[in-house]
């Protein structure tokens, strides 16, 4: 750090860069749709051997659970790559994962299933941290604090609504006019 560039404009270390991006998106949510699209896009095609017994998983479906796989694969990517369609992918990967159950032999036999569910509820749910804005105290400290309301400019006391007192206009005076019993006209206000 020096004179002449703030903290807030120097570029991560290398070793923090990756965690920066990380946090910026729903990491974990893409990750483990990912991972949960691999067995139930997998299971279907392969098959396991046992020494000298072979163990096949193939069904009818295989072109649709190697659709449902690889459209898992793709909202893993999408949830890390544009964080912006984080809920709808997270509805879709959900949805999917539901739809590999009678498809893709039981969901990739439940492990494919439950990380793609997973994956799906943590995208839906995730949000962006609040923007972060650096005071004079925090710049001492090195750590930056998060503002009371957004777009607030450091030093600047923010005062709720409740606190000002409503400045109306003054309200005119209504005039009513009566006749009384005699005919005359008599103005009260």
């Amino acid at each position: 750090m020096s004179a002449e560039y703030p903290a807030s404009r120097e570029v991560p270390k290398k070793e923090n860069r990756f965690k920066v991006w990380r946090q910026t998106r729903p990491f974990w949510a893409g990750l483990f749709t990912m991972i949960g699209g691999v067995p139930i896009a997998y299971l279907p095609y392969g098959d396991m051997r046992l020494g000298n017994v072979t163990l096949a998983m193939q069904t009818t479906a295989g072109a649709g659970a190697l659709i449902i796989g690889v459209l898992l694969i793709t909202l893993g990517l999408t949830m890390w790559f544009q964080p912006v369609v984080r809920v709808f992918a997270g509805i879709a990967a959900i949805v999917l994962a539901l739809v590999s159950i009678p498809v893709s032999n039981f969901g990739g036999l439940v492990i494919g299933f439950l990380f793609a569910l997973i994956g799906g509820a943590l995208s839906a749910s995730w949000a962006p941290a609040p923007p972060v804005e650096e005071t004079e105290d925090a710049q001492h400290d090195g750590r930056p604090e998060a503002s009371e309301e957004v777009g607030a400019e450091a030093g600047t006391e923010v005062v709720p609504a409740a606190v000002v007192p409503e400045q109306r206009e003054p309200e005119q005076q209504a005039t009513e006019t009566t006749i009384d019993a005699n005919g005359g006209r008599n103005s009260a206000g």
